[in-house]
């Protein structure tokens, strides 16, 4: 009984190693999805955070996620048929200038290595409440 224990668990081990990924591999590359964070640039030309009252997002320093974000036709849209933005300006540089068609796009970002509050807004004129079009993004430990 005790050889037949020993030839099962060496068959598992074998068949973990030879299907080229252990528990622990397994376990990290599940670990290194980046959070999927919805987003909405709704048609009343505001952001929303689908379950949240207040639009804001909070990230770790760091954090790599990516931005499932739905845009709504508000009326106005650019001459490239963009209908918003989502521009963090402070961050510019590191991606975070994203253009929003029509529809439901992902966007792959990472959030600043200090942690801190930043201002998104939309720099797209998508019509009336255009420029109130903001939401906070906020880094924290």
């Amino acid at each position: 009984m005790k050889k037949n224990k020993i030839a099962v668990a060496a068959v598992a081990v074998f068949l973990s190693l030879s299907s080229g990924m252990t528990t622990v591999a397994y376990a990290q590359q599940q670990s290194a999805q980046p959070r999927v964070i919805e987003l909405i640039a709704d048609k009343d030309n505001t952001f929303k955070v689908p379950g949240k009252s207040k639009p804001v997002i909070t990230l770790k320093p760091g954090e790599k996620v990516t931005l499932r974000i739905t845009s709504h036709f508000g009326g106005e849209k650019s001459r490239e048929n963009y209908v918003h933005s989502f521009v963090v300006k402070k961050l510019r540089d590191q991606g975070w200038d994203l253009r929003l068609r029509e529809g439901t796009e992902d966007f792959a970002v990472v959030a600043p290595p200090s942690p801190g509050e930043y201002l998104a807004e939309c720099t797209v004129k998508c019509g009336r409440g255009h420029d109130d079009m903001n939401m906070k993004v906020v880094v924290e430990n």
